[in-house]
């Protein structure tokens, strides 16, 4: 059920008492599913007049879905959706769906259609004023008191520049607004819808990876735009730096629940790091129990074995003499710790996941360790694509961090120096025996039938194998290591990719956007296997907070690719 009030469709003489009610957003035993699949599962949320919400989880768990039932445009299964919002909700999808024949100015419109609706009221009251009485004079400046409050309210009167400036700063200003939405491309249509929300004076601003696809003016533009909301704020992103800057209270979705967590996303960080610690303690108390238990029975055992069984034996015509049965302390003793055996077994603790860790082969100790791993002899591809390389060594343990422009050649690169494509020009000369790991950022299709056969064939390992190491990992739930690898979300599909990275050994590591489709906790624990990793390592990636930490450190080499042309910057 779904209960919403909007001013714009309100009678005038109501408008004030729905101006001056309390805002409420909240879902009450909510859930939703799609088919068969349960995405959110009886969810209890409360969004404040000034709340600053960050929705985190991995991909396809249920964040985006959440975010388009507290706007409205997705009904739930169960539970009730309690929304008076006097200052309207406006929501940026990350994938915004406009209709086909719409243009720029048709959508704008409907982002914008209470402001509109409120504009026509001034107007309709205005012209009403004109020719009416004194009575009725005083009953229509009192309605256009309050349908101006609430115009002023959402900055009305400055609506236009400020969707102009967005625009601008958003890559679309010299568009026509006569330009069918068809036409555009899916980051300008969600830097379009972007726009509008962050124009349109609402009151709630719901905003779906608000960061994709903004190059730094943007973003330094939108992080202004948040910043100068005094509404309520729901977001998702996987930018650390914009969580850090805006999320006051973090909401994970998991396992179809909401978990809450508070002060900001540090206090996040904080909290899952407790978490863990808490887990692995009650892991180690569950084994240590369990190992107790069973050095008991071992004992115990042993003990009775020695004891023989009870017979007759005369003795001064007394009748039968009994020695001591083996139904005595030592088999309680084992009925005791057999019981507590199974009580273990049958509610086992949760094995906390392995930290992520990259391995180099031979433990990293290569009798040639101390050669270059790559060196370019005036390599080139002048070809398509193009990639000029010139006079380059890289050695081993080195960290080299690549920025350019979209296009500008940064993943043909990483194929380069993987041996993927052929240099046409010059030489590469490359270590013999170097073995390459690689975290590309074209997800592709990965052999088998479910998620172990999988990863059992990219490691070349059998499946017994591939269950126990994958496990250990924690990166899946075991429900869905049995998943097609087609049906994997993109989320899931990156953590097979992970998983494959961090089981193979290799001398040099190459991560082209390394935090795509990651959670922000698990880019967190990524980020340290990485900086502890001893071999070389070559990073493309537009995360600032990846590249803050990177460029901050001593020995990290900044490479720029500028039309398929390499240069060191240091």
């Amino acid at each position: 059920m779904t209960r919403k009030h909007d001013p714009s469709n309100t009678p005038a003489a109501e408008q004030d008492a729905v101006h001056s009610a309390e805002f409420t957003c909240r879902l009450v035993d909510l859930s939703v599913s799609f088919g068969d699949r349960d995405v959110l599962d009886n969810i209890e949320l409360v969004v404040g007049p000034a709340d600053r919400i960050a929705v985190l989880g991995d991909n396809g768990s249920g964040k985006s879905t959440l975010l388009r039932v507290l706007a409205g445009t997705l009904a739930p299964d169960r539970g009730e959706r309690l929304a008076t919002v006097p200052g309207a909700i406006a929501y940026a999808a990350q994938n915004p769906q406009f209709p086909g024949t719409a243009s720029i100015a048709e959508v704008i419109d409907s982002y914008h259609h209470r402001l509109r609706r409120l504009e026509q009221l001034i107007e309709a009251i205005g012209a009403r004023l004109a020719t009416a009485g004194d009575a009725k004079a005083q009953r229509l400046l009192a309605q256009l008191e309050q349908v101006t409050d609430l115009y002023e309210a959402a900055d009305g009167y400055s609506v236009g520049p400020r969707l102009d400036s967005a625009l601008q700063q958003l890559g679309l200003g010299l568009v026509s607004r006569d330009t069918p939405v068809n036409s555009l491309s899916g980051g300008q249509r969600s830097r379009l819808a972007l726009a509008c929300v962050l124009s349109s004076g609402a009151q709630l601003l719901l905003l779906d990876e608000p960061t994709n696809d903004l190059d730094d003016d943007a973003l330094h533009w939108l992080e202004a735009a948040v910043q100068r909301h005094r509404g309520a704020l729901v977001l998702v992103s996987h930018d650390r730096v914009f969580l850090e800057r805006f999320a006051r209270r973090i909401i994970l979705v998991e396992g179809r629940k909401l978990k809450a967590y508070g002060d900001g996303y540090r206090g996040f960080l904080r909290a899952k790091e407790t978490e863990r610690a808490a887990a692995i303690a009650a892991f180690e108390r569950w084994r240590e129990d369990l190992e107790r238990s069973e050095t008991l029975v071992s004992k115990n055992a042993a003990r009775v074995a020695d004891i023989p069984r009870k017979q007759e034996k005369a003795a001064f015509g007394h009748g039968a003499f009994r020695l001591r049965s083996r139904n005595h302390g030592s088999t309680s003793k084992i009925r005791q710790a057999k019981s507590r055996i199974e009580e273990l077994e049958s509610h086992p603790a949760p094995r906390p996941a392995d930290p992520l860790e990259f391995r180099m082969p031979h433990g990293g100790g290569a009798p040639d360790g101390q050669r270059p791993l790559l060196h370019s002899a005036g390599a080139a591809r002048p070809g398509a694509p193009r990639l000029l390389l010139g006079e380059m060594t890289l050695a081993a343990g080195e960290r080299w961090l690549v920025g350019g422009p979209n296009g500008a050649g940064k993943t043909t690169l990483l194929k380069v120096l993987a041996g993927e494509l052929p240099v046409q020009r010059g030489m590469l000369h490359r270590r013999e025996g170097l073995r390459v790991g690689w975290l590309r950022q074209e997800l592709g299709e990965p052999p088998g039938d479910t998620v172990i056969e999988a990863f059992a064939a990219a490691l070349g390992i059998y499946q017994d194998e591939a269950v126990s190491r994958i496990v250990k990992l924690g990166l899946f739930a075991p429900r869905d290591l049995f998943m097609h690898p087609r049906a994997l979300s993109a989320g899931q599909q990156r953590r097979l990719e992970l998983a494959i990275a961090v089981s193979r050994e290799a001398d040099l590591l190459l991560l082209d956007e390394p935090t795509n489709h990651l959670s922000p906790d698990l880019v967190e624990q990524l980020e340290a296997a990485v900086a502890e990793y001893p071999g070389a390592v070559v990073t493309v990636t537009h995360d600032r907070r990846w590249r803050e930490k990177q460029a901050g450190q001593r020995g990290v080499r900044l490479l720029d690719i500028v039309h398929g042309t390499v240069r060191f910057e240091r």
